[in-house]
């Protein structure tokens, strides 16, 4: 099995639970978040394991070329890798500002609708390219 399937069957099928259960429990994933993002000690833990599973990512997958699925697990590893850099660089109030310019509180369901089509991208190509 290739890199990209493995990676694919992975983050499909990760991303396809955490939307479910997020999409279920909006009061408590927001006041999670909020909970989560105030405490500067949790966003440097989130930071790294975001750096380090960005660094795993990218180091085994920097494929550009060969279709839509490689190339959106590359970006996944990028988004993780930027997005732990930037939770280990920038000040905490940066952080909290590029938060807030998303304002996933308002577009809550768009998100998670957009992370589980992701996701169900993934899986089921995935799955697909194993099976051939």
């Amino acid at each position: 099995m290739s890199h990209t399937t493995f990676l694919a069957k992975l983050l499909g099928l990760f991303t396809i639970i955490l939307a479910v259960a997020i999409g279920l429990r909006k009061t408590e994933m927001l006041a999670t978040v909020s909970a989560l993002t105030q405490s500067q000690p949790l966003l440097l833990v989130l930071g790294l394991v975001s750096l380090a599973i960005g660094l795993a990512m990218v180091l085994a997958h920097n494929v550009w070329r060969g279709g839509l699925l490689p190339v959106i697990v590359t970006l996944a590893g990028w988004i993780f890798l930027i997005r732990g850099v930037l939770v280990l660089f920038l000040p905490h109030r940066d952080v909290m500002a590029l938060l807030g310019s998303t304002h996933y509180e308002v577009f809550y369901y768009e998100y998670v609708a957009v992370a589980l089509i992701i996701g169900l991208y993934l899986t089921i190509t995935g799955f697909r390219r194993a099976a051939s």
